[in-house]
């Protein structure tokens, strides 16, 4: 016979009647509690209804429509195995659900579902005073306070009004009843984290997806849990704003850096999983070269320079001035500007690099340059021509009256 449309009791196989399978089930095997949460194994799926296998305890059925995405389409198929609550046995039907539905429900189901702690959709209407209010079974008005939310640390009360989510009922009478989200997601968290005690070690490179922007630095989802990259840990440069580097969404490769799964933390950096700059540094940044750089940092004994995400250099505020007394490097030099410098020394060990303004620094190669010359040439010359000061002057007057 055709199942697709028929009740659960009518005949299920070729072999036997549902219900009588059913019966001989739990009085050989004893009865399920409600809200006993099993998983079993999907035997069979109708336009309505889909059956599940419960081993020794015998079948059951769920309605098909609970697990539907929001399009519509089906989730599951035959072979798979889902986790749904004991709803009831009426009728030889044992009844599952994997929580109540936003249809039309009345208070006995509702009270089912809080003695039972089967959970229940609803729809966060309006925000009221200290909380939501929640529409459960279509039409029941009930009460989640916004502690019991369980929201990310990055959203906003008002954004919640209009999604629907899933809840446990903490508190029921046909007057009042509040709802808890957090219950969940807590559950969900440890029974997450038991699996991923044996799959998460310190040391080990995996690929997230960025859940929250904050300024200290960005959780990162890591296989259903989060993690901690501090803001010190994004970049191997310094970095002045989380959102200049990541964003909510983006996929990245972390290291876990450290897991104390007594205090539900996860320290991860993003810096540690790319290459050091500093280890082609030497190459690139070679004593007495010249570079462009943008000006990072100003501080009272001298301007930071980046020469390149990561290797910053400093001029000292003794080479700011060109021979002339300056009391800070803002006299000369402002952040974001672009300027030349020269390499001066450089420490791989330390990942330091001293630098200095490379058009005062050619100024002072070309007089050193000349005062060797004139030096070089005061040796050859005869004592009756002048000292060298006046080889000097006698130059600059003759360059001055070209």
């Amino acid at each position: 016979m055709d199942t697709d449309n028929q009740a659960p009791n009518t005949t299920y196989n070729n072999e036997e009647n549902f219900a009588d399978l059913l019966e001989k089930s739990l009085t050989k095997h004893g009865r399920l509690e409600p809200g006993q949460l099993v998983e079993a194994v999907i035997v069979k799926i109708t336009s309505d209804w889909i059956f599940l296998d419960l081993g020794g305890k015998g079948e059951g059925y769920l309605d098909k429509k609970e697990l539907m995405d929001a399009s519509g389409n089906l989730t599951v198929k035959e072979g798979d195995t889902a986790r749904a609550y004991f709803l009831s046995s009426e009728n030889n039907e044992m009844h599952f659900t994997t929580k109540i539905g936003s249809g039309s429900a009345g208070h006995k189901q509702i009270e089912d579902a809080w003695r039972n702690g089967i959970l229940v959709a609803g729809t966060i209407v309006k925000e009221v005073k200290g909380g939501f209010e929640v529409k459960i079974a279509g039409s029941v008005r009930a009460f989640c306070p916004f502690s019991q939310l369980g929201m990310q640390r990055e959203e906003n009360q008002s954004d919640y009004v209009g999604r629907s989510l899933t809840f446990k009922i903490t508190e029921y009478n046909e007057k009042n009843i509040v709802l808890s989200r957090k219950i969940i997601l807590e559950e969900e968290w440890e029974n997450k984290k038991q699996e991923l005690k044996s799959e998460l070690k310190e040391g080990m490179k995996i690929k997230g997806t960025v859940a929250s922007i904050q300024t200290f630095g960005a959780f990162v989802n890591i296989g259903g849990v989060e993690g901690l990259i501090p803001i010190s840990k994004i970049a191997w440069g310094r970095t002045e704003r989380v959102s200049d580097v990541l964003s909510a969404g983006q996929e990245v490769e972390v290291i876990i850096k450290s897991i104390d799964w007594e205090r539900d933390r996860i320290s991860l950096s993003l810096k540690d999983a790319l290459p050091d700059p500093w280890e082609s540094a030497a190459d690139k940044y070679p004593v007495s070269s010249f570079h462009v750089g943008t000006v990072a940092r100003l501080m009272s004994f001298g301007a930071f320079v980046t020469l390149e995400q990561g290797v910053d250099g400093l001029i000292p505020i003794s080479k700011l001035g060109a021979g002339k007394r300056i009391n800070h490097p803002r006299e000369v030099l402002k952040e974001g500007q672009s300027i030349e410098v020269k390499v001066e020394a450089f420490d791989r060990e330390k990942k330091r690099l001293s630098l200095s303004l490379a058009e005062i620094s050619r100024e002072e190669e070309e007089a050193a340059a000349t005062l060797k010359n004139y030096q070089d040439q005061a040796k050859d010359t005869p004592k009756n021509l002048g000292s060298l000061g006046e080889l000097l002057k006698a130059k600059m007057e003759q360059k001055g009256k070209k």
